[in-house]
């Protein structure tokens, strides 16, 4: 039977607040197509290899469903594909709460372009890399909830093949890529993760020399993007907190700051010998 890490029970609240409401409607939802299709919660368990302590808290929304335990429940119920409809939202509610909003438009995304001076952004970072990050919390968060935020940003990166393709920049300051987040081989399977994203067509990873003397990214990371809408916006994060930037004069002074950025950086084929060189060196 498939169980969380070491069978950990949910807490009966996330981090910082009551579940989210996502896990309790799709946990109603699991609830009605079990009945319906005769079974109970052991069946059902041992049908898609999940305790049948797994599928009770599914359906209390007390733990949220991974993918596999959607896929093989939607099958196993003969649900049509209504619990993966829900499966993003699931996923999403993974995610830090001041960090949902913003993840909602980024889904839908026509272009995102992204300024990240110490960290790889969570859109190109390997498993290793990002449960590192949440590992070193402070205050520490439970085995539950690394394991969920790594899960849900792991998710995210949909966005970097979905269809109809987003326009995709990514602009990273060369003491990300030297800072070492987790062990030589979580780094390195991360720059070469890096490398193999920057193949695809629809994006661009440039890489911010260390001393390239002043250049408008010292302020901090930053976002700039275009909904589906066609609506551009602005998005600023800093120690947990995340704001969206709607006011149009605002959100020009990022795209005029990312232009410049994106001409002091090396470029893409420069940017990638760099991190070639990184591998190199392990």
């Amino acid at each position: 039977m498939r169980e969380t890490r070491g069978g950990r029970a949910a807490k009966a609240k996330e981090e910082g607040g009551d579940l989210p409401g996502a896990w309790a409607a799709y946990g109603k939802l699991l609830q009605y197509l079990r009945k319906r299709a005769g079974l109970n919660q052991q069946q059902l368990g041992e049908a898609i290899d999940y305790s049948l302590e797994q599928v009770a808290s599914v359906e209390q929304g007390r733990r949220p469903a991974k993918a596999a335990f959607t896929r093989a429940a939607d099958r196993v119920l003969e649900a049509g594909g209504v619990l993966e409809v829900l499966q993003d939202e699931v996923d999403r509610a993974k995610l830090p709460r001041f960090f949902r909003n913003f993840a909602l438009i980024e889904a839908e995304a026509v272009s995102r372009f992204s300024y990240d001076p110490l960290l790889v952004p969570g859109l190109l970072q390997t498993e290793g890399y990002a449960r590192a990050l949440f590992a070193g919390h402070c205050p520490p968060l439970s085995e539950e909830t690394i394991d969920q935020h790594t899960e849900a940003r792991l998710s995210r990166q949909k966005l970097l093949t979905r269809v109809p393709l987003a326009e995709l920049s990514f602009i990273i300051g060369e003491e990300a890529l030297r800072n070492p987040v987790g062990d030589r081989e979580v780094m390195r399977e991360q720059w070469q993760h890096l490398l193999k994203v920057s193949a695809l067509r629809n994006v661009e990873v440039q890489v911010m020399p260390a001393a390239p003397g002043f250049h408008s990214g010292l302020n901090g990371p930053f976002v700039v993007l275009e909904t589906s809408g066609h609506q551009h916006l602005g998005y600023i994060e800093s120690q947990e907190v995340g704001c969206v930037v709607h006011d149009p004069a605002e959100v020009s002074a990022f795209g005029l700051r990312y232009g410049k950025l994106r001409s002091q950086a090396l470029n893409a084929v420069e940017s990638a010998r760099l991190i070639e060189r990184l591998v190199g060196e392990t």
